[in-house]
């Protein structure tokens, strides 16, 4: 099977312990693999409405408010 790579974002390692936190006494290896993935889509996503959002208002810079306006 050939798996594609891509450029890591989020360790694994990170996608196990937030799974621990929130009560999982064990994690799959591919349980991290569909975290990680669905949280940089929804990061990604977030990231683009914030940029547009300091674009709109005149700026370069994303601030922590446009982050907080991408969310919602």
């Amino acid at each position: 099977m050939v798996q594609k790579q891509t450029k890591k974002l989020l360790p694994l390692a990170s996608m196990e312990t937030i799974m621990r936190k929130a009560g999982a006494p064990r994690v799959s290896e591919s349980a991290k693999a569909i975290l990680k993935e669905v949280l940089e889509d929804i990061g990604k996503e977030m990231a683009l409405k914030a940029v547009q959002f300091a674009k709109h208002s005149g700026r370069k810079t994303v601030k922590p408010a446009d982050i907080k306006l991408a969310s919602k």
